[in-house]
């Protein structure tokens, strides 16, 4: 069983790895194997994470609020493989099922209503899955653990309260 990503180095990694290259970001904290970010350039918060079982530096998932959009709680997904545009990538949380956007290795919650339910679900659930093929036509299913999601996405919504 692949081990578990400890806080601190996840939350370095998560620096790394956040969704953008803007060069100034304040980290708001690290919640289990969650982290939250704050990026006032653009301005955006987010809450972070890596997967259990794939490379560090390729996979992430992240619930970000961006203000000035007035879009709150986006459900994004980067996973280590790109996608074969023809294949589902499935979402699999709190024993639901959601067929996720895809395009290249990145997925997204298909609408707004869509983002809220799994938020809520990150919220309470221990954990979560994507599956997906990839551009070969390999299934393969990635997996985060949600201890501290909840805490981190709270985070990253007060970060940008004031924003």
């Amino acid at each position: 069983m692949p081990r578990r990503p400890r806080p601190l180095a996840a939350a370095a990694l998560a620096l790394l790895l956040a969704p953008t290259a803007a060069p100034a970001r304040d980290l708001l904290g690290v919640f289990g194997t969650w982290a939250a970010f704050r990026d006032p350039a653009i301005p955006r918060c987010y809450a972070i994470a890596q997967p259990l079982n794939a490379p560090r530096a390729s996979a992430w998932a992240d619930v970000g609020d961006w203000p000035r959009k007035n879009l709150r709680g986006q459900f994004h997904i980067r996973l280590p493989r790109a996608l074969s545009p023809k294949a589902p990538v499935t979402l699999s949380i709190a024993g639901q099922h959601l067929r996720l956007l895809a395009s290249g290795s990145d997925a997204w919650a298909p609408d707004p209503r869509a983002d809220a339910a799994i938020t809520a679900a990150l919220r309470s659930a221990p954990g979560m899955s994507v599956s997906a093929r990839d551009t070969t036509g390999h299934a393969f299913t990635v997996v985060w653990p949600l201890d501290g999601a909840a805490t981190a996405m709270d985070a990253a919504l007060v970060g940008c309260a004031k924003i």
